[in-house]
């Protein structure tokens, strides 16, 4: 899977699955990746630790995804310095763990703005660019919780991805007449960060309901979405690939 003379963005790719699948794309020689991050020093220091290891364009900028003009104004400079914005990857994201009666205003209105509203905002300004190529891939980052309600994450969380999910096909289907792709991934639990955050005994407990009997990790999660990315899959548009050794079987 090679990716010469393409240009990837990567929101939320200052750590943990974003940062994993910008790895997995520069072993696969893609030519040049911006890392948009809410912590401009963690974007940087990934575009640094790129620049070093693989022969590629790289560089870290801050984008907070709640803001449009945030998010169009690096689309336009990621176009404006490589000539194009090949590959789009939605990965800034949030989860808090709260049961419903405990979801304030202001914790609804954060996880929806990042997580729903900053994806959607993000594909709206790839689609100019990605229509006038007449090629371009989109990768936004699900969740099982959209499929099921959640397993241990909060309403607002579920609610959340369960609309990347539907945004996701919506905009497969505008496109697909344009040769530009869209699709999501859906993990199950993964070991990150941000699953730490949660009490040992709900990690063990998701770990052991698991039927491959462990969590996945970035590495699972960037393999799937260098797949759906690379013309591998050159047919596959609008769907949503689980990712979750087996804790949803349709």
């Amino acid at each position: 899977m090679k990716f010469s003379n393409r240009t990837a963005l990567i929101t939320g790719g200052g750590q943990g699955i974003g940062k994993k699948i910008a790895e997995i794309l520069a072993i696969n020689r893609i030519s040049n990746i911006v890392i948009g991050d809410i912590s401009k020093n963690r974007a940087q220091q990934v575009a640094s630790e790129l620049m070093r290891n693989f022969d590629l364009n790289a560089e870290g900028k801050r984008i907070n995804v709640i803001e449009k003009s945030d998010i169009e104004k690096l689309v336009s400079e990621t176009n404006a310095r490589y000539g194009s914005v090949d590959v789009l990857v939605n990965c800034a994201g949030v989860l808090f763990k709260r049961e419903i009666k405990d979801i304030t205003e202001h914790e609804w209105d954060e996880v929806m703005n990042v997580n729903l509203r900053g994806t959607f905002f993000c594909c709206q300004a790839v689609t100019p660019l990605m229509k006038k190529q007449q090629r371009g891939t989109i990768l936004n980052l699900a969740s099982i919780a959209g499929k099921v309600g959640g397993l241990s994450s909060g309403a607002h969380y579920a609610i959340s991805k369960a609309g990347v999910i539907c945004l996701t096909k919506i905009f497969a289907r505008e496109l697909a007449p344009f040769g530009v792709r869209v699709n999501a991934l859906a993990p199950g639990p993964v070991d990150t960060a941000m699953l730490m955050a949660f009490p040992k005994e709900t990690r063990e407990k998701l770990s052991k309901d698991c039927p491959l009997g462990k969590l996945a990790d970035v590495d699972d999660i960037a393999q799937a979405a260098l797949f759906l990315i690379s013309d591998s899959a050159k047919h596959i548009t609008g769907e949503i690939l689980d990712i979750n050794g087996g804790l949803l079987m349709d």
